[in-house]
Parts: C-alpha cells; sequence; structure tokens
C-alpha cells in the first residue's frame, strides 16, 4: 500500500517538473530566431574605423516600414577581437552622450554591471544578437544560445538608440539599418 501512495507522490512530481521545464523553455528560446519568426532584414551595414572594419550590423524586423517600439533584432557579427571591457564602456559613453545627464550615477554603473554579465569578449566571425521586446526589455544571444535577459525597458531603449538614433555617431550606419540609403 505504501508502494503506490510513493508511485502517485513520484508521478505528481515528475509531473511537476515537466511542467516547470516547460514553462521555462517558453519563458526563454534558446535560438533568436524563434522570437521573431517571420523577420526579415530592414538593411543592413558595417561599422569601419580608420579603414579598419569592425562589424557588420543587420537590423531585422516583422514590420515594413519598421516600427522601433515593436520587437526588433540587431546582430552584430564582428570582424577583429574587441574585449567586453571595451565593447560595455564604448556602449556605456554611447549611453551617456545620447542621453545627457538623464540618468543618476548609480543607474549607470546598473547598466554597466548588466552589460558586463551580458557581453563576452568576440573574435572574428562571432556574432552577438540583440532582441528588442517591446514593454519589458531585451535579450542578448549569442552562437551557444540566449546569454541573457535584461527586463528593464528604458535600458533596451537607450542600448538600441546606439545604432537606431537620429544623433547615432554613424549616421551612415543608421541609414543603411533603417533602409534609408542615400
Amino acid at each position: 500500500m505504501w508502494c503506490n501512495s510513493y508511485f502517485k507522490k513520484l508521478n505528481s512530481l515528475c509531473l511537476f517538473l515537466l511542467f516547470v521545464a516547460v514553462s521555462f523553455a517558453d519563458a526563454a528560446p534558446t535560438d533568436w530566431h524563434s522570437e521573431l519568426p517571420h523577420a526579415k532584414p530592414v538593411g543592413q551595414g558595417e561599422l569601419r574605423w580608420f579603414g579598419l572594419s569592425i562589424y557588420t550590423a543587420i537590423l531585422w524586423s516583422e514590420h515594413r516600414p519598421f516600427e522601433p517600439q515593436s520587437p526588433f533584432a540587431l546582430q552584430l557579427t564582428y570582424h577583429r577581437h574587441i574585449t567586453k571591457e571595451r565593447f560595455v564602456n564604448t556602449s556605456l559613453e554611447e549611453i551617456k552622450r545620447l542621453s545627457g545627464q538623464r540618468f543618476t550615477a548609480d543607474k549607470l554603473r546598473e547598466w554597466e554591471m548588466l552589460m558586463s554579465q551580458a557581453f563576452p569578449d568576440v573574435d572574428d566571425g562571432d556574432q552577438l544578437i540583440g532582441i528588442f521586446i517591446p514593454y519589458r526589455g531585451c535579450r542578448f544571444y549569442d552562437k551557444n544560445g540566449l546569454r541573457t535577459e535584461i527586463d528593464d525597458l528604458e535600458f533596451a531603449q537607450v542600448f538600441f538608440a546606439i545604432w537606431l538614433d537620429p544623433r547615432s555617431k554613424d549616421s551612415d550606419l543608421r541609414n543603411h539599418l533603417l533602409g534609408i540609403v542615400r
């Protein structure tokens, strides 16, 4: 009799664990394409610095024309080694430049820590893909799948503004990403 009770509890536990596993699988896809299954490239461009190719960027969206408040992906394919520290510092400098005094030093330090956890060192051929999630934040992927999710909409907006804001440092790259080639 105790055996029946034991197997019922074991069966219930297995069902619960299966439910939890399926719930987590739905919450965080491992492939960025599954988040935007109908996305197509809006545009692409290359960041060059003193004639050196740094990365190729592709903006993906399911909407035409591009709607910045809808889900989208920014895919960066690197052409050289860049440390995560350099990536984080450059991103933080651009966020500060674009937002001025809008954010406190504490908020900027928080975002610096989030980016330090999200981004690895990259080498030639490595890809990082950022997914903008409206009303929520963003996710970052690499060749191994999901790296991290950041539930901070304000961060997601200012991070992607580095490439998409009209005041972007590289307006030519921005125009290519948005399909506004002049």
